[in-house]
């Protein structure tokens, strides 16, 4: 499948040509800043196989795994786009918000739980990480 995606303004667009690795919900406090206070909804896919087009903005923070961050934004319009971690250069983790309507993806585990405030709504049904779980296995190509 291919997924696509844009910013607000229209100046930043995503295409993504592989399969996810991964949908995750993230309460790290890192998240809950950059969403405004609740936790993050991010997808991981090989960094290879998304292709971003327009004029980023970056910001970069040391996170409580002690992995340097790097966040990527529209520095047009500020919509999230995707951040890396210096652990996991390979890997792209796009907001899943800045996915096209229909991409029919939704979290398969939540992290950092131990950072989510005592009102999050977090599913049971989900698989759950109190902080940094291990890097979810590459699927094999078809």
């Amino acid at each position: 499948m291919t997924y696509t995606g844009r910013c607000s303004c229209g100046s930043v667009t995503l295409a993504i040509s592989g399969e996810p690795i991964g949908v995750r919900q993230c309460w790290c406090r890192q998240c809950q800043q950059v969403a405004g206070g609740g936790a993050s909804y991010n997808v991981i896919f090989n960094a290879e196989d998304a292709v971003v087009s327009g004029e980023l903005a970056a910001s970069t923070w040391v996170a409580q795994s002690g992995n340097t961050l790097t966040h990527w934004r529209c520095a047009a319009c500020g919509n999230p786009v995707y951040g890396q971690s210096s652990a996991r250069t390979h890997l792209k983790v796009v907001r899943l918000g800045i996915l096209d309507v229909g991409h029919g993806l939704k979290p398969q585990a939540v992290i950092w739980t131990d950072d989510a405030p005592d009102w999050a709504l977090i599913d049971p049904a989900l698989e759950s990480w109190p902080q940094q779980p291990p890097v979810p296995p590459v699927p094999n190509p078809a």
